[in-house]
This record gives C-alpha cells, sequence and structure tokens, in this order.
C-alpha cells in the first residue's frame, strides 16, 4: 500500500528536549516546598508565560492532581491541562499534558554541603506537530532558552529568601 507519511518522512518525530542544571545555594527539601507543595503560587513566578493556573483536583498538590495553564509563548496563547506523574519530596516533581504532548521534570540533588542542591529541569516537547518540522531548529533553541530561564529563575526566587508561599486559610 502507499504511504504518502514515510515518503516524505512524515512519522514520529525525535522528542525536543531542552535541559539544564544549575546549583543554588538552599536545601533541597525547601526547594521542593518551593516548587512541589506550593506549586500553584509559585509557578507562575519562575514561568512567567504562565498567564492563568487552576487546580482541577481538591486537596494538596500531589501525584495524579490534574491543573489547568493558560500560557502566553512568544504571543502566542495555549491553553493546556496537567498532571502530576512523579511527586517525591526533597527529591522529584514531574507532570505531563494530559492530552498534549509535553513533560516537564525538576530533580534535586543535595550537594556535600548542606545548603546546597543542584537543581535540574527538563522539558520535553513528545511530538512536533508536521507543520512544525520545518521549523524544529527554532523550537529546540526555544525550548532549551526556556529550560535555563526556569532553572536561573527557581535559583534566583529562592535563594532570595524570599519565596513567598501561598497563604493558608
Amino acid at each position: 500500500m502507499f504511504n504518502l507519511g514515510s515518503m516524505f518522512n512524515l512519522g514520529p518525530a525525535d522528542p525536543v528536549v531542552g535541559k539544564k542544571s544549575i546549583l543554588v545555594k538552599v536545601c533541597a527539601a525547601e526547594i521542593f516546598k518551593f516548587i512541589g507543595d506550593d506549586l500553584f503560587h509559585n509557578y507562575p513566578r519562575w514561568s512567567p508565560e504562565v498567564q492563568e493556573l487552576e487546580c482541577l483536583t481538591d486537596g494538596p498538590v500531589k501525584l495524579g492532581t490534574i491543573a489547568r495553564q493558560v500560557r502566553v509563548d512568544h504571543g502566542q496563547r495555549s491553553e493546556s491541562k496537567f498532571r502530576i506523574t512523579i511527586y517525591e519530596p526533597s527529591r522529584r516533581l514531574a507532570f505531563a499534558g494530559v492530552v498534549e504532548p509535553y513533560r516537564c521534570l525538576y530533580e534535586l540533588k543535595p550537594q556535600s554541603r548542606e545548603d546546597l542542591t543542584e537543581l535540574s529541569f527538563t522539558f520535553e516537547l513528545l511530538e512536533l506537530k508536521v507543520f512544525m518540522r520545518p521549523f524544529e531548529q527554532l523550537v529546540r533553541s526555544a525550548i532549551q532558552d526556556g529550560a535555563v530561564r526556569t532553572v536561573e529563575n527557581i535559583k534566583r526566587l529562592v535563594e532570595s529568601g524570599k519565596p513567598a508561599t501561598a497563604a493558608r486559610l
């Protein structure tokens, strides 16, 4: 059978991945509180592209929590839902698009000094739409730049000593 997709190499593309690590002068537990426990307050602070963020499940952030976000990236508005897929206090936090093919992973590795932690962030766009493939290098560059900004913003916010946790009712 004739397959136009394979003729033009329109099969699945490799994921587009952005990764960055940085040393943060704060213990892993405090960083996890900022990015994990207080996600709904702080995520728009370290990722200013997030214009709206809403928790769609009851209770505190945990494995399985679902959220809705509205982002404006390079002038393009998008809305998506994501689910917390890894929730390991002081170690790892990950979420993935419910429908959209992306994953975010935050990893914390305490260093020999008690107050020093390596923060690693990985963003994976698991599928690049066919119409975007001619722009793959631009997309890869933008995603890598975003990974760098993410860890730098988190570092700046938590090291400032004023991570501003969400108000408790």
